[in-house]
């Protein structure tokens, strides 16, 4: 899941899939102190399971909900149908809830007639979840059409390495995406640059704003570019610029979910030793501002840069704003050919699902996709290929359960452990302290 951070050496894959683990050995213990109490179900290692997911995508900076259980699942169209119900999260409570009750009735570690009681249990909480699930899926809740924007993406590093100083000097990507944009045909409501596309900013180099400018008039359409932004004091931040058909700037979203250690070096005092943080050498500042920009006759797109696409709550709120196209500009070129692409596609298809809403992932070296609001991939690109693609993207408006409600499966989750704690505390009680444990009663998984 986690193997392309192997690029950044043994100094980032090794603390970081450490540190990962410990949600699922903390969730391992709640539910291996709990069996000890006498309380063993499928659902208590489902809850348990979904709100170490929930604190693993929050916490600590912001979190990484990288590699849900749910978003494993994207490829698959019942999975998809759960999301607008409840996120991935849902999703992800419902596979741990059968895979728990699946261990239970293959594995029954119980002795007697308690165990064939705990294999029943399994099998009755399977069938509750499957017929639950099974009629979600079937009544899936839809989103209102509201017609659709003609989009092209941008695809031109073809380049799997590192760019020498002599190709940065050139503005080497700069040039390869304006020699791209040359080649597109037809009017457009927008054309997309990805994350990193452009080696400076238009706002302070005229000539690259002109030649910008151009392609939109030439197209009719806005462009949507982004850029490294420098303010006083030493301000970075990673932002999108939107410009008019006529070249005006309209709008502006600068990232607020940033990377730590990919954008910022959380105490970079202290931390001064490991020689690696010197490849981010400054940290950059997080936007305040809504990532809802216009386009055309009011079409609302919701700007999301990178990173930002695999946090659900961060996609629902921007949807809350009024979003009803979501554009994902992304530069995952560090990871070269490994999996992380084809991942954030995957996370692109939960958010599309979840919020009924089309998703543009426009990437600069791959994969770029077109995901559509049922989170079906209809275009893609490979990696590191030059290449555009167009499509007419669906507009849509309504609000999915989610996205008017949330993630709901969490304080249910939370309610089922504090009820087992409670529980398993009332069962200690009647035993006191010689009781035994009956250590042979099926526990879920």
């Amino acid at each position: 899941m986690l193997s392309w951070t192997w690029y950044f050496g043994a100094v980032a894959i090794v603390p970081l899939v450490v540190v990962q683990a410990l949600y699922w050995a903390g969730a391992g213990l709640v539910v291996g102190t709990l069996g000890r109490a006498q309380v063993r179900s499928p659902l208590v290692v489902a809850a348990a399971w979904t709100l170490a997911e929930a604190l693993r995508g929050a916490w600590p900076l912001g979190g990484l909900a990288w590699g849900e259980v749910g978003t494993s699942l994207a490829p698959f169209g019942p999975a998809r149908a759960l999301a607008p119900w409840g996120g991935v999260l849902l999703v992800s409570f419902v596979v741990v809830a059968i895979q728990a009750c699946l261990a239970d009735l293959a594995h029954p570690t119980a002795r007697g007639t308690r165990g064939s009681g705990a294999r029943r249990a399994a099998a009755c909480t399977l069938l509750a979840v499957v017929v639950v699930s099974g009629i979600a899926v079937l009544a899936r809740p839809g989103t209102t059409a509201a017609g659709a924007i003609r989009v092209a993406t941008l695809q031109a590093n073809d380049l799997d390495r590192r760019l020498t100083p002599e190709e940065v000097a050139e503005d080497l990507l700069t040039r390869k995406h304006l020699a791209l944009a040359a080649t597109l045909r037809g009017p457009y409501d927008l054309i997309v640059f990805p994350e990193s596309a452009l080696m400076s900013d238009p706002e302070t180099d005229p000539i690259l704003r002109a030649e910008i400018v151009a392609v939109g008039r030439r197209h009719g359409a806005y462009v949507l570019v982004n850029v490294i932004e420098r303010g006083p004091q030493d301000l970075v931040r990673n932002t999108d610029r939107l410009y008019a058909p006529d070249g005006r700037l309209v709008g502006r979203y600068s990232k607020r979910h940033l990377v730590p250690f990919g954008e910022y070096v959380p105490w970079r005092d202290r931390l001064g030793f490991i020689g690696a943080i010197d490849q981010v050498p400054e940290d950059m500042t997080p936007g305040r501002d809504g990532s809802v920009l216009r386009i055309g006759d009011g079409v609302r797109i919701g700007a999301l840069i990178c990173f930002e696409s695999v946090f659900g709550p961060l996609v629902r709120h921007t949807v809350r704003d009024g979003a009803e196209v979501l554009i994902v500009s992304t530069n995952n070129r560090s990871y070269r050919r490994s999996g992380n692409s084809a991942q954030h596609v995957q996370s692109g298809q939960m958010r599309a699902a979840e919020t009924g809403r089309a998703v543009v992932q426009a990437a600069i070296s791959g994969i770029s996709a077109v995901i559509d609001p049922r989170g079906v991939v209809t275009e893609r690109t490979e990696l590191f290929e030059r290449t555009t693609m167009s499509a007419r993207i669906p507009v849509r408006t309504g609000q999915t359960p989610y996205v008017r409600w949330g993630a709901w499966i969490l304080p249910v989750s939370a309610v089922v452990l504090a009820s087992a704690g409670v529980l398993g505390w009332r069962r200690r009680r009647l035993r006191g302290p010689g009781g035994g444990t009956d250590e042979g009663v099926g526990h879920g998984g």
